[in-house]
């Protein structure tokens, strides 16, 4: 009877290990844990007044909705460029400073400091997506067609974008003063959930629907798995390559309007930065693998938000923010190791040998 008992929890365990969601869940479940222990205060949620005088919601966990929200919509793109490509986008953080310059731009025209904006917001908005979907593109077709490394050609963008974000705007800091503009990146009178919390939400309900009525799950894990196979069974793997990098520039369209949304202006060696690393580690926690093929779209936007679970855990704990990405590098390595064949094939064979010894 005893036997029986501890070969159905190896087995249950070894199912567990085997999820995608075990490695998430382990580490929502470590974090939560810890701030438990050391800072119960972490979960605490209360109500404030912000500048404008609207009752918002306030706390670390609004802090990880709020903030972790941009990361979220990220990793979708950067989950389907993983997929598809085998690499990673790195140019995210400089082609949001480009979209949010673009952005502004529109909203301010010739003057830098206007009394009123020159166009709708959905306007500027829309051009804003149309560029950074074109600079996707551009980047699609150097890893597409001229079969470069992914993250070797997002190089180039992650090195001129800043620069060319500040070209657009002649080096100048543009204003917006127009109330509606902050409140895209802040909170709607009124509502006391930050907005970008809303915007991910949107865009995640539109990939999900995306995804489930499209074949763009099939076609782009079909050319991440086996390119030469998809081209046979009449698929366009550089289309479906290139296609995957507007849809991050789509994304990063977005998180250009949150970010400068939320300060009215921007700071183009400042914005975004580091931001790519954040993407990809979200892709790297949710289970995917980093080398292509198939993927989980709800584990990536779970490791979206644990990632900013862990970056507000360790500013509670006053980590200087010089020091993040060195924790962050850390995880990192982890998540690899974890993922490596070779590490999940040893822990394969040790389940098996605990399940013939508990037999």
């Amino acid at each position: 009877m005893q036997n029986n008992k501890s070969s159905a929890v190896s087995v249950f365990l070894g199912k567990l290990v085997r999820q995608q969601f075990f490695i998430p869940l382990t580490a929502l479940f470590l974090l939560a844990l810890f701030n438990l222990i050391v800072d119960p205060s972490f979960f605490k949620i209360t109500i404030n007044t912000n500048s404008a005088g609207n009752p918002v919601l306030s706390g670390a966990l609004i802090t990880i909705l709020d903030n972790g929200s941009e990361f979220a919509i990220l990793a979708i793109g950067m989950t389907l460029v993983t997929a598809a490509s085998k690499g990673q986008d790195i140019s995210v953080g400089a082609a949001t400073a480009i979209a949010g310059s673009i952005l502004l731009r529109m909203l301010c025209g010739t003057n830098s400091r206007p009394e009123t904006i020159q166009m709708p917001i959905i306007a500027a908005f829309l051009i804003s997506c149309v560029v950074a979907m074109l600079f996707g593109a551009f980047n699609g077709v150097l890893v597409a067609y001229f079969k470069i490394q992914p993250m070797v050609a997002t190089l180039i963008l992650y090195t001129a974008g800043r620069s060319i974000a500040a070209w657009f705007n002649n080096n100048e800091l543009p204003i917006v003063t127009d109330a509606v503009f902050s409140y895209i990146g802040g909170f709607i009178p009124g509502i006391p959930i930050p907005t970008p919390f809303f915007i991910a939400v949107a865009c995640i309900i539109i990939i999900t629907l995306v995804l489930k009525f499209t074949n763009l799950r099939l076609y782009t894990q079909s050319v991440g798995i086996n390119e030469s196979s998809a081209r046979l069974n009449g698929l366009n793997p550089a289309a479906i390559k290139i296609l995957s990098f507007v849809i991050m520039g789509l994304c990063v369209a977005v998180v250009g309007l949150i970010k400068v949304s939320r300060l009215s202006t921007i700071n183009y060696s400042v914005i975004a930065k580091d931001i790519e690393m954040d993407a990809i580690l979200a892709v790297a926690l949710g289970g995917n693998s980093l080398s292509g093929g198939k993927f989980n779209m709800a584990a990536s936007i779970m490791g979206a938000y644990i990632i900013q679970f862990l970056t507000t855990t360790l500013y509670r704990r006053q980590v200087p923010s010089d020091a993040l990405p060195a924790y962050k590098a850390v995880v990192v390595i982890i998540l690899v190791v974890m993922s490596a064949p070779v590490v999940r094939e040893y822990f394969a064979s040790l389940m098996k040998k605990l399940k013939k010894e508990v037999a």
